[in-house]
C-alpha cells in the first residue's frame, strides 16, 4: 500500500485538468452617461439616473462576472468605471466622442491589444445623432488571438428583406451588412479566431436572413443565440426574437461551450425601470481556452 498510494499520485497529477473557461458577454447599457440632464448631446425626453440606479447597474455587472465584456450605448471609459472595477479591468473604447460608443471590458488577467476602428460602419459621421463606429480588439487566450468586434448597427429594419426599396433603415443596415461583411473576409484570410458581439438591430432567426446570409457568406458563423428566444423584460406572452447577437467563426465556434447561451434577466418587473436600467439584457456565452 506504501508503494502503491504515491504512484496513484502520480497518475492523477499526470492526468489533464478540466479545460479552462472564461465568459464572453455583450450588453447594451441604455445611454449610459455620466453627463448631466439637459446636456445638448442627449435626447430631450431622457431619463436620469439617479444614486440607486447607478448601484443597481453596478450589481448586474458584479454578478455578469463576464471575463470580456462588449457594451454598447456607452460613453466612455469614466461611465463604465461606475460599474466595473478599473482594477480588475481595462476598458477599450471606440476613438470617437460621440455618447452612444461601443466598447469592451477585458479582464486584466487576458491580454488584449486595441485595434483601429471599423470607421466606417458610422456611415453619417457628422450627424448630430451619428451611428456607431465598432470598437476591435484582439485578445489572447494564452497565445491563441481571438479577434473581437464591437458592433451597434442602425435601428429601424429588424427583419425582412435588407434593401433600399424598404426606406433608409434598411439602405443603411445594407451599406453595414457589407461592411461587416468584408471585416469578416479580412479574418478568415487572416485564419484568425474571430467574434462580433453586440447590438445588431435584427432579428436573424429567418433561414434566409439577408444580414446573415452577408456574413456567412464570407467564413462559417455559430450565431449564439440562435433557436433561443430573450426573456429579458418579457411579459405574459414570453420571449421576444433576440436583436444582440454573439457570432463566433475563424474556429472560436469550436471554442463554444453547448448550451452555455445566459441572459441576465433583471428582478425589477414595473416597465418603467426600463429607462433606468437599460431595455437591454446581459447576454453571455463560455469559451473553453484552446
Amino acid at each position: 500500500m506504501s508503494r502503491a498510494f504515491p504512484l496513484l499520485l502520480l497518475i492523477l497529477l499526470a492526468l489533464p485538468a478540466q479545460a479552462a473557461e472564461i465568459k464572453l458577454a455583450t450588453w447594451n447599457i441604455a445611454w449610459l452617461t455620466l453627463r448631466p440632464a439637459g446636456d445638448p448631446a442627449l435626447p430631450r425626453d431622457l431619463a436620469s439616473r439617479d444614486a440607486a440606479d447607478w448601484r443597481r447597474l453596478a450589481e448586474y455587472a458584479r454578478r455578469l462576472e463576464a471575463d470580456i465584456l462588449a457594451v454598447q450605448e456607452v460613453d466612455g471609459p469614466e461611465a463604465l468605471a461606475r460599474l466595473l472595477p478599473e482594477r480588475d479591468y481595462a476598458f477599450f473604447f471606440a476613438r470617437e466622442a460621440d455618447v452612444q460608443r461601443t466598447g469592451f471590458a477585458v479582464r486584466r488577467s487576458l491580454r488584449a491589444v486595441q485595434n483601429p476602428d471599423l470607421e466606417d460602419l458610422d456611415v453619417a459621421p457628422q450627424a448630430r445623432f451619428s451611428l456607431r463606429r465598432g470598437t476591435d480588439v484582439t485578445v489572447f487566450l494564452d497565445r491563441t488571438p481571438l479577434r473581437l468586434l464591437s458592433v451597434h448597427l442602425k435601428a429601424g429594419c429588424r427583419e425582412g428583406p435588407i434593401a433600399p426599396s424598404r426606406g433608409q433603415d434598411c439602405e443603411v443596415l445594407a451599406r453595414q451588412s457589407r461592411i461587416l461583411a468584408d471585416w469578416v473576409r479580412a479574418r478568415r484570410q487572416e485564419g484568425i479566431a474571430f467574434a462580433i458581439l453586440g447590438d445588431f438591430n435584427r432579428r436573424m432567426d429567418h433561414p434566409r436572413d439577408d444580414l446573415t446570409a452577408a456574413l456567412s457568406a464570407e467564413a462559417p458563423l455559430l450565431r449564439a443565440t440562435s433557436g433561443a428566444s430573450n426573456p429579458c423584460w418579457a411579459d405574459a406572452r414570453g420571449g421576444r426574437p433576440f436583436i444582440s447577437h454573439l457570432l463566433l467563426g475563424g474556429g472560436a465556434e469550436r471554442l463554444a461551450v453547448p448550451s452555455s447561451l445566459r441572459v441576465m434577466v433583471y428582478a425589477e418587473r414595473d416597465p418603467a425601470m426600463r429607462d433606468r436600467i437599460s431595455d437591454h439584457c446581459p447576454i453571455s456565452v463560455r469559451l473553453r481556452l484552446p
